[in-house]
C-alpha cells in the first residue's frame, strides 16, 4: 500500500490546511486500483497516494472540492459509459467515464477540515468561561482584551493584550467566528476589533437595547452597515441562563449551530438585516373610503397613542445577554 498520504496528512494538519481522504471501497476489473487503496486529495487537485489512473481523477477532484466546501462526506462510483454525465443513485453519486480501460471504481471521500477558529473579545467572566469550553468542542480559541495575560486563559491558543483593530487583524486569521463578551468594559473597541476580522458570524453578549445603541455608534463611525446589522445580540439561546458559565454555554451552542450552517445562508440573512436597519420608517397608509378615495379625516376615529416607555416601566433583563 502507498502510504504517501500519511506524510502529507501530517504536514497539512500542522499547517491547518483542509484536505480529503479518498478510499477505494469496491473495484470491478479491469482497474489499476485495489480495495483499500487510499490517497489524500487537496482542493487544488494535488493527489498524494493511489486511487487509480487518470480517468478517475477529474471526478474525484471535483467531488473533493464540493466536500471541502460543505464538510460532508460522499460516496462516488466511476463506471465506463459513452457519456460523462453524473447522476445520483440513492446515496451514491455516479460518474460516467469514457476511458477505454473500462472497470468500475467506488470510492469514499471524507473531508478533513482544520479546527474552526473562535475569537473571544473581552476579559469578563463569560469570556473566560468561553475560552475554557470552546476548545473542548473543536475550536481553536484566541482571546483579545486590553491588558489580557496569557496565564488567565490557559486553554486559549492565542492571547492578545490589545484590542486595537489593526493589531488584531495583523495577528489573527479572519473568516472564523467571534464573540464580544466585554460586558461593559471597552464594548465599542471590542466590537470594532471583531468587525475588522470579518468573521462568518459575530455575537455580542448584551441586551438588545444596549446592542442597538452601540450598533448606531458603529454606523456613525463608518462601519459597514451590513456587517453591523448582522451582529447577533442578545447572544446565545434563551434558556434563562444566569451564571457566567451558563451564559457561555448558551453562546457556544449558537456558535456550534452556525458552524454547520452554509455560508451562503448566513450572507443572505446579513443582507436582509442590513436592509431593515437602514430602511426609513414607513409612513402610515392613508385610510381609504369605500369608493377608493381618502377617508374623511373628520370622520376617522380618534388616534390612540401607545404608552410612552420610561425608565420606570422598563422590565429589567434577567441576564447580561438579554435572557
Amino acid at each position: 500500500m502507498n502510504n504517501e498520504w500519511i506524510t502529507a496528512a501530517a504536514r497539512l494538519q500542522a499547517q491547518q490546511q483542509p484536505f480529503a481522504l479518498v478510499s477505494v471501497l469496491r473495484v470491478q476489473p479491469p482497474a489499476s486500483a485495489k480495495v483499500g487503496d487510499k490517497a489524500l486529495v487537496t482542493a487544488d487537485g494535488a493527489i498524494h497516494g493511489w486511487i487509480g489512473g487518470g480517468c478517475a481523477q477529474p471526478a474525484v477532484i471535483k467531488t473533493v472540492r464540493t466536500a471541502l466546501a460543505d464538510g460532508q462526506p460522499r460516496t462516488i462510483r466511476i463506471t465506463p459509459t459513452g457519456e460523462t454525465a453524473e447522476r445520483t443513485l440513492g446515496d451514491v453519486l455516479e460518474f460516467g467515464m469514457a476511458c477505454h480501460s473500462g472497470g468500475t471504481l467506488e470510492l469514499f471521500i471524507d473531508p478533513v477540515l482544520p479546527a474552526a477558529h473562535l475569537t473571544v473579545l473581552g476579559d469578563s467572566p463569560v469570556a473566560r468561561a468561553l475560552s475554557v469550553l470552546a476548545p473542548r468542542v473543536g475550536f481553536t480559541v484566541a482571546v483579545v482584551a486590553e491588558g489580557a495575560a496569557a496565564q488567565d486563559f490557559p486553554d486559549a491558543h492565542t492571547v492578545l493584550p490589545s484590542d486595537d483593530a489593526a493589531s488584531v487583524c495583523a495577528a489573527l486569521p479572519g473568516a472564523g467566528f467571534a464573540v464580544v463578551a466585554t460586558q461593559g468594559r471597552r464594548d465599542l473597541q471590542g466590537l470594532k476589533a471583531a468587525l475588522a476580522l470579518q468573521p462568518r458570524t459575530l455575537w455580542f453578549v448584551a441586551s438588545a437595547r444596549k446592542a442597538g445603541v452601540l450598533k448606531q455608534s458603529l454606523l456613525a463611525s463608518g462601519e459597514d452597515a451590513a456587517r453591523v446589522a448582522a451582529i447577533v445580540a442578545p447572544a446565545g439561546e434563551p434558556i434563562g441562563a444566569q451564571t457566567a458559565e451558563e451564559i457561555a454555554l448558551t453562546v457556544l451552542v449558537a456558535v456550534v449551530a452556525a458552524r454547520r450552517v452554509p455560508l451562503v445562508a448566513a450572507t443572505a440573512v446579513a443582507s436582509k438585516a442590513a436592509a431593515a436597519l437602514l430602511a426609513p420608517t414607513p409612513e402610515p397608509a392613508a385610510a381609504k373610503s369605500c369608493c377608493g378615495g381618502a377617508a374623511n379625516k373628520a370622520a376617522a376615529p380618534a388616534e390612540v397613542k401607545a404608552p410612552v416607555e420610561t425608565a420606570d416601566t422598563v422590565v429589567p433583563k434577567k441576564s447580561c445577554c438579554g435572557n
